[in-house]
């Protein structure tokens, strides 16, 4: 059989257009990614700077103010410094441990921001178990930072892993316990479709008037989850120098500061779309196709308002958070699991209860 040269050059040309289509479909799916992690990082950064302001606001002295137009630019100064700094390890402790650590602590916290709707059509993976997700992959931050300490040969490091992870599983419960609430009134466990529950009466219909004890348990546990003052006992400095971190310099000593705010935007992420209506606007029926025609003109600007309003309401909860930190004493270790165990798991439990009653009653 004799095949002829302009068959060959068709073949080539068929396998070669396959080949394009692939790496085609494998960039378009990529792009998506990049876009969050760079919406990410924009926001990790704004975090640092919001924060830097607002607690030289609070303590009443000047900020950052010399880094790019009003010190917006001190944390990326600060990143590109920790990133040049010598990476140190310990002589007697566990390197894979140590290096591993703060790689599954952001890691795992990354994972999450996969299925937050920014809006409707802004969303990486739109999964009918999306909270479950967050919780379970959420919960593999304090395995990093026990690995974290345990690796660093130091007491200090050790004890400030230990109680990193107890504190995580005291406050995991009832913030679990919260979300079933939610998903009990929702029907649902997809984030998007709890945002959508809440956008029928507009600013009334929010989670947070129909569930205002699991709201309260929820930021409670929220700022438990990501080690803010009044919870940031796993690095109190005049107990454990400086907890998990002690023995980390370098780009990895930055790592654990990039988990702590990526966990605290994340959570902010999910108090805006569980309990505040996600990107909804208080008032109902707003963009209806009847009055803007938004079926044909103005998709693109909804967009876009959807995801300033869910971002608006994140920051709002941040504003919360950091004026907690210079406004309430750390407490004590047994106070915090006193607090988790004794106090929120009982509520969140009852609150579940009551959701369930509630919901077969009206079926």
């Amino acid at each position: 059989m004799i095949i002829d040269i302009t068959e060959i050059e068709a073949i080539h040309s068929f396998f070669r257009l396959e080949f394009l289509k692939e790496v085609y479909g494998l960039v378009w799916m990529l792009v998506p990614i990049f876009i969050l992690v760079l919406g990410i990082t924009l926001g990790v950064l704004v975090i640092v700077w919001l924060e830097r302001e607002i607690s030289a606001e609070i303590q009443q002295r000047i900020g950052p103010e010399y880094a790019g137009p009003l010190g917006m630019l001190q944390a990326l100064a600060d990143g590109t410094k920790l990133l040049f700094k010598e990476n140190l390890l310990p002589s007697r402790g566990d390197t894979r441990l140590f290096s591993i650590g703060p790689s599954i602590a952001v890691i795992s916290i990354l994972l999450s921001y996969s299925i937050i709707p920014f809006n409707y059509r802004f969303i990486l993976a739109d999964l009918s178990i999306g909270v479950f997700l967050w919780i379970a992959v959420s919960s593999l931050a304090p395995v990093g930072l026990l690995m974290s300490g345990y690796g660093s040969n130091n007491k200090y490091s050790f004890l400030g892993g230990l109680r990193a992870a107890a504190q995580s599983i005291s406050y995991e419960i009832p913030l679990t316990l919260c979300v079933l609430s939610i998903s009990l009134l929702s029907n649902s466990l997809s984030t998007v479709d709890i945002v959508e529950t809440q956008s029928k009466y507009g600013f009334w219909g929010w989670n947070l008037w129909r569930q205002p004890i699991g709201f309260i348990i929820f930021l409670i546990s929220s700022l438990a989850e990501c080690e803010r003052l009044p919870f940031d006992l796993p690095e109190a400095e005049e107990e454990l120098v400086a907890g998990y971190q002690t023995e980390y310099s370098g780009i990895k000593f930055g790592l654990f500061y990039v988990a702590s705010y990526l966990n605290l935007l994340v959570s902010s992420l999910f108090v805006t779309v569980l309990y505040l209506g996600g990107w909804n606007l208080s008032i109902p029926n707003l963009f209806s196709p009847e009055i803007f025609d938004i079926n044909k003109r103005g998709k693109v600007f909804v967009t876009i308002i959807g995801i300033f309003i869910t971002l608006a309401k994140t920051y709002l909860f941040l504003f919360i958070s950091i004026a907690t930190r210079w406004t309430l004493p750390r407490l004590r270790m047994d106070q915090l699991l006193n607090l988790g165990w004794k106090f929120l798991l009982p509520i969140s439990l009852g609150n579940l209860l009551l959701t369930t009653s509630f919901q077969l009653l009206s079926l």
